[in-house]
């Protein structure tokens, strides 16, 4: 058994019928010319006759017999659980485009179905009479210059997928060989590390039980079904010592020891000619392709960055609008439901808005894949949307496939999960969690940038309906909820396509809209809510008392067009550099404002740059989203339960309350020592700085936001009959209260990371370097901002008030980070910062030996005043006897 289940990817499988077995892969440069041994072969049949060889391959004719062929780019032989691919002479070592995607799945953990997967630039290339391998080529690095050339080939390593046996003689006209398609029931894409990764299991690939399912060629593709099974022999028993962390066994299978992955293999021809690749330029956010290039030694930086991009030419160069020779084509799986289809194809063909302005008609068209169609849409002559489902999901995802020598895009797979219908619905979603990515998965283009679109607009929409529900303003399943769902698939969609087009995320669109914009419902019914479809946008949702406008984004913003015209602008190769240049200077229209992923991380500093607010004014907004969650708390407690009302709705609703508060408290503090950015080239006409400190005054105004907005409890007061109703789905495994301490601390934790984490003390400590002598004065100080949050976390201890349980949380966590300061040293914190630290930790120490000893507390607070105290004596004196 267990030999059954052990595969080694890229092996020979097995030999055909009355040949040998495949010997093994000759050792790297013993390899001898390909073509003149397919030519010796062919014309020496005399000399084989008469001295017979064993191992040499079958005629072509004697293999195939009995075979069904599949004529095509690579034709396809089949033959009851045999394929053979017919692999032609002038074919060798000739670069195409070879694609794995993921057709059936786990359904949980980013193990899901209708995922795009690896690709590669391949060769097939012949090293004996009976040999065949399958070469990723290394795109990486390249040259141009003869001799630089032959140095990078010597310096950097192509890799080897696959190898495979050569079942037959060379067609006596076609002078084709056949190899073994065994090799594609191998893991060629590595898909057992991504199960390895979520379950830590010993599954191996059953190659046994794998096989191959529909398979179909043309002139320019041959795609290959294939189910590979993978299992494990036996459920190992749990360890005597349990580890640090356990993953739960797969959850979706009527056997944890079993599971199928489906692949379709796609074999792509390339164009004859090459698209001309257009280069990147920072100011704008595209996919890229990057080379380097040794081609000369004068630049100092030797890689270049193609943009991603589809090949699009006009039929009549000359006219102002033009269709295309060949159009970008989206095909609607079949799997899609009938009700989402409208809007699924609205949110597809609003992109033509902005290749009309730039000369094309009709630059993208949709079609629906019929149900009686037996083609698969991932295979990658299909650019496609489909539908897909998971026991945990609650996302959406645009990549795509691209020669990565050039940046073109070839095939796009946009997968949308059905649970926008189900939360629609107003079906629970306490399962559903953050995706998080497996390693290589969902790549737009080159870029490891996991879209996160599809749990942000999921979120929104949930927190949303419950809002409106709340305020009787749109009842359950009605007309007028019907129609957010769909304008939501359609603003998805609309993200998703963008991401398929080469466009990555713009994280500072949503700022170009003025608040009183927002609120003017005849500017809503005629503009887009942001400056770009390609940030989170949320819905724009009016405050108790506010006139009500368009809810969520419908329409592609200004930088849209911008990055549109950037990538598919039809130019001359002379004309090209200069008109890119002059497309890309117009970065300083505010309109086009544009920052990427990187610049909205964790530890980045401008605070204009978000994932999830909406309008020009970031503090303003968040300010609005807790009091939009607050109101929804207060709407739900006021709420008399009715019979045949959802039991959970209330509990769905406290939660959804929460969702986005954390990321709200992040977001606020990034205005705590934070740097307005530009991506503004030195020295152009209007250039503005690239770092500029956000106004003292913001600062302090956002800090004062998260120390009395979210560090007070009176943010989260709830009525004890509205908790003690709260109950959960018996049908489902969580039981239980809702634990509003945990969810409280969740957002507070979330602030203080922020407030206190190294990136800020640096900025903090550095901010007077960026502004003159006159204005330092009044800077926020590092020194202020940790006096400020110790005082607001620790305000009990100068006021005498009893410290209740949510107040005794935050405290300990504030607590539990200075002694992480002094305890383990810098880990980031320059002397500077350390030093006010310990500071104010000696500060807290002296108010904390004085309110313990204060009477009139309650037991608890008194032991925890006593426990904090001797934590932190504990280490001041360990850091004392350190230094």
């Amino acid at each position: 058994m267990a030999a059954a289940l052990i595969a080694l990817a890229g092996c020979a499988t097995t030999a055909p019928t009355g040949g040998a077995q495949a010997p093994a892969v000759p050792a790297p440069g013993t390899s001898p010319a390909v073509a003149p041994r397919f030519a010796a072969a062919a014309s020496a049949p005399a000399a084989a006759a008469s001295r017979p060889d064993a191992a040499a391959p079958r005629p072509f004719d004697d293999v195939v017999k009995g075979a069904t062929r599949q004529a095509g780019f690579l034709s396809l032989w089949r033959k009851d659980d045999k394929l053979w691919i017919e692999v032609p002479v002038d074919q060798l070592d000739q670069p195409f485009l070879l694609s794995a995607n993921v057709s059936q799945s786990v359904g949980e953990r980013w193990l899901y179905a209708g995922q795009m997967g690896a690709w590669w630039l391949v060769n097939f290339r012949r090293t004996s009479p009976t040999q065949m391998q399958l070469v990723a080529l290394n795109t990486d690095f390249a040259a141009t210059q003869p001799q630089m050339r032959e140095v990078v080939s010597q310096s950097f390593s192509n890799s080897l997928l696959a190898s495979t046996a050569i079942v037959s003689a060379p067609h006596p006209t076609r002078k084709s060989v056949l190899i073994d398609g065994g090799f594609l029931l191998t893991d060629l894409p590595g898909y057992g590390t991504s199960i390895e990764t979520v379950y830590r299991l010993p599954f191996a690939l059953d190659r046994g039980n794998s096989f191959f399912e529909k398979s179909r060629a043309t002139d320019d593709l041959a795609t290959i079904g294939a189910r590979l099974h993978f299992g494990m022999a036996r459920y190992p028993a749990p360890p005597l010592t349990p580890p640090a962390v356990v993953l739960p066994p797969p959850a979706t299978l009527p056997d944890a020891r079993s599971l199928f992955v489906g692949l379709v293999y796609s074999f792509t021809k390339l164009p004859d000619e090459p698209m001309r690749p257009r280069l990147a330029d920072p100011r704008l956010g595209h996919f890229t392709h990057v080379v380097a290039d040794y081609s000369s030694d004068t630049t100092f930086n030797p890689r270049r960055h193609h943009i991603a991009r589809w090949r699009l030419e006009k039929q009549d160069p000359a006219a102002p609008l033009s269709p295309p020779k060949q159009p970008i084509v989206f095909w609607l799986d079949k799997n899609i439901p009938l009700s989402f289809r409208a809007s699924v194809q609205a949110g597809v063909l609003e992109w033509n808005k902005a290749f009309e302005k730039i000369g094309f008609k009709d630059a993208i068209v949709v079609r629906q894949q019929a149900d009686t169609d037996d083609w698969d849409t991932l295979d990658s002559r299909h650019a496609s949307i489909r539908w897909f489902t998971g026991r945990d999901v609650g996302v959406a995802v645009g990549p795509h496939q691209a020669d990565p020598r050039t940046g073109e895009i070839f095939d796009a797979d946009i997968a949308m999960s059905d649970a926008f219908a189900r939360h629609a619905r107003r079906i629970a979603t306490e399962d559903l969690g953050r995706p998080q990515a497996l390693p290589g998965m969902h790549r737009h283009g080159g870029a490891e940038a996991a879209c996160e679109v599809g749990f942000e607009a999921l979120r929104e929409m949930d927190f949303s309906l419950d809002l409106l529900e709340a305020r009787g303003d749109l009842p359950v399943g009605g007309p007028a909820a019907e129609a957010v769902v769909q304008a939501v698939v359609k603003d998805t969609i609309m993200h998703e396509v963008g991401h398929t087009l080469g466009l990555k995320h713009n994280f500072k669109g949503s700022t170009v809209i003025s608040r009183e914009q927002l609120r003017d419902a005849g500017f809503t019914a005629t503009h887009a809510l942001s400056g770009s479809v390609m940030d989170y946008n949320p819905f724009n949702m009016p405050l108790a008392g506010e006139r009500p406008t368009t809810l969520n984004n419908t329409t592609l913003g200004p930088y849209d067009y911008w990055a549109i015209e950037y990538a598919y602008k039809p130019l001359a190769p002379a004309e090209e550099a200069a008109e890119l240049a002059k497309i890309a200077a117009r970065s300083t229209d505010p309109l086009l404002a544009y920052s990427d992923d990187y610049e909205a991380g964790e530890d980045s500093v401008d605070p204009l740059v978000n994932r999830g607010d909406l309008g020009d004014d970031p503090l303003a907004y968040h300010r609005r989203r807790l009091e939009l969650s607050r109101e929804l708390w207060a709407r739900v407690q006021a709420r008399v339960p009715q019979p045949g009302d959802d039991p959970v709705r209330d509990r769905r609703a406290l939660i959804n309350g929460f969702a986005s508060l954390p990321g709200t408290a992040s977001m606020v503090g990034k205005y705590v020592g934070g740097m307005h950015t530009t991506r503004d080239v030195a020295g152009a006409p209007g250039a503005r700085p690239t770092f500029v400190p956000v106004d003292p005054a913001k600062q302090r105004d956002a800090l004062r936001f998260l120390t009395q907005g979210f560090f007070s409890t009176d943010s989260f007061r709830f009525e004890p009959q509205f908790l003690a109703r709260l109950a959960p789905d018996y049908n489902e495994s969580e039981r239980g209260p809702v634990s509003i301490p945990a969810a409280v601390l969740a957002v507070q934790t979330t602030a203080l990371d922020r407030l206190m984490s190294p990136g800020v003390a640096t900025r903090l400590l550095d901010l007077p370097l960026y502004l003159p002598p006159e204005k330092r004065r009044g800077a926020l100080t590092l020194a202020e901002v940790y006096g400020t949050v110790q005082d607001a976390v620790w305000s009990e201890l100068r006021n005498g008030q009893e410290i209740d349980r949510l107040r005794r949380n935050l405290q300990r966590e504030h607590l539990r980070r200075v002694q992480g300061m002094l305890l383990r040293g810098p880990g980031g914190l320059s002397a500077d910062a350390l030093s006010l630290v310990r500071y104010h930790a000696v500060r807290l120490q002296g108010q904390l030996r004085h309110a313990a000893g204060v009477p009139g507390r309650s037991v608890e607070s008194r032991a925890h005043l006593q426990s904090c105290l001797s934590q932190l004596d504990e280490a001041l004196r360990a850091t004392m006897l350190r230094s």
